[in-house]
């Protein structure tokens, strides 16, 4: 096979002669056979630019066998796959086409078929505050061990977090996950990796945890602290979080220390909430796409009711504080939402909304999420505790929700673009966080 022949991307003198311009790939003998011809176009982006190579296609009657495209930092890249016979006619006015418009083209003969592995494809999400060369190198590497061949590379943020989407082709996709685990740990980064498929496209509802998920927060935390107990529920709070304690049994010890409270209390705390970086922009996301959202808390209704309300988030679920006379009686009232309430209740909310479990995402920190993120379709570990990173289909480890985002493969950009065309969020404006490229 020839090697390929470069048209030059400048005018720097006369129009050459047609009978001038370099022909690729021909093969003595068989001029009258069609060859598949693989056209490599580059150069400054600006309008027109496709139209212009398919006009000549079009024109020439040549056949279109495949095309894709791709702008980095303004410079386009469009490889065209064509059948050429006849002749070489067709090059000569696509070369004399590129020398006209400033662009360069090259030519190569390539296989009719394509022999590239066929099999299953997979997702590869990559997240982190900064993602380095050797941070990368050691997620394609793992990708290549694992016998899969990565087909496209996306870049879906740049800010608050760099985050990439890697589209695989055919491997192991067990051993890619263990090794793309192995690849994360050593750079502090966060690995997803997710069969590309319909349901993955397809997630209708997301449920979340609401203490040190959706917020920042303990909520019982900041009401011990009003009762002067702070410090011996915060050393309860940790044990059952990392799943060493009977989640209801330890919630009913530390609702009896709040006997005794107004529940004016309740307000005060409401107002001292902080939402998790990113909730907004998460939530809100998300409702312009359709989803239903929903939080299922272990903690109290009194601060749901109001996250709810305030961000429109459609379902929440929480526990119930007595109060009587005014007064809380440190006792809780119905059935708890424990470990498997928080399952029960993605079911239900799924059921009534008629959303297929495999459609649904659930987001959580404390080993009383286990069993909520094991139903979901998508279970994913939010700066969780180690025996929930291990459990969850995949975590995420950066401060902001709405990285979790781009484990569904929403681009950043489009993100901003919503924003900017609302006139109720216009106006908020975007921080890069220190550390992460330029545009």
């Amino acid at each position: 096979m020839p090697p390929s022949v470069v048209a030059a991307a400048s005018r720097p003198g006369p129009v050459p002669a047609a009978a001038a311009i370099p022909v690729v790939g021909r093969l003595a003998g068989v001029e009258d056979l069609q060859r598949t011809v693989l056209v490599r176009c580059s150069g400054r982006d600006r309008p027109g630019i496709t139209t212009g190579l398919l006009g000549v296609l079009a024109d020439s009657g040549a056949e279109l066998f495949d095309m894709e495209q791709v702008v980095v930092r303004d410079r386009l890249t469009l490889d065209l796959a064509i059948g050429v016979d006849d002749g070489d006619q067709v090059l000569k006015e696509l070369l004399f086409h590129g020398w006209e418009q400033g662009l360069q083209l090259d030519f190569e003969v390539v296989e009719a078929d394509t022999a590239r592995p066929v099999g299953a494809r997979s997702v590869v999400t990559v997240i982190g505050q900064v993602l380095p060369p050797a941070a990368l190198r050691d997620v394609t590497g793992a990708i290549a061990t694992s016998g899969a061949n990565i087909d496209r590379i996306v870049r879906l943020s740049r800010y608050p977090v760099v985050s990439y989407e890697f589209v695989t082709l055919g491997g192991d996709i067990d051993r890619m996950r263990a090794e793309l685990v192995a690849a994360a740990k050593s750079h502090a980064v966060d690995v997803a990796v997710q069969r590309e498929s319909l349901e993955r496209r397809a997630k209708r509802l997301v449920v979340m945890d609401v203490d040190s998920t959706l917020i920042q927060d303990e909520v019982i935390e900041l009401l011990a602290r009003e009762a002067g107990c702070g410090e011996e529920v915060e050393r309860i709070t940790t044990r059952a979080m990392a799943g060493e304690l009977d989640f209801e049994a330890s919630l009913r010890e530390r609702t009896a220390l709040l006997a005794g409270l107004s529940d004016g209390v309740l307000d005060r705390v409401a107002d001292k909430v902080r939402l998790t970086p990113g909730a907004r922009t998460f939530v809100r996301t998300l409702k312009r796409l359709g989803y239903t959202v929903a939080i299922v808390s272990g903690g109290f209704t009194h601060i749901t009711d109001r996250l709810a309300a305030d961000l429109g988030i459609d379902h929440a679920a929480a526990n119930r504080l007595e109060v009587v006379d005014g007064v809380l009686t440190g006792r809780l009232l119905g059935e708890v939402i424990d470990r498997p309430g928080k399952a029960r209740m993605l079911r239900e909310i799924a059921a009534a909304e008629h959303i297929p479990l495999e459609q649904t995402v659930a987001v959580g920190d404390g080993a009383n999420d286990l069993d909520m993120l094991a139903t979901a379709g998508l279970g994913i570990a939010f700066n969780a505790k180690p025996v929930v990173r291990e459990a969850a289909d995949t975590a995420v480890s950066v401060p902001f929700l709405d990285a979790i985002l781009f484990l569904l493969g929403i681009r950043r950009e489009d993100i901003e673009q919503a924003d900017a065309d609302d006139p109720a969020v216009a106006d908020l404006g975007f921080v890069p966080a220190p550390g992460t490229p330029p545009a």
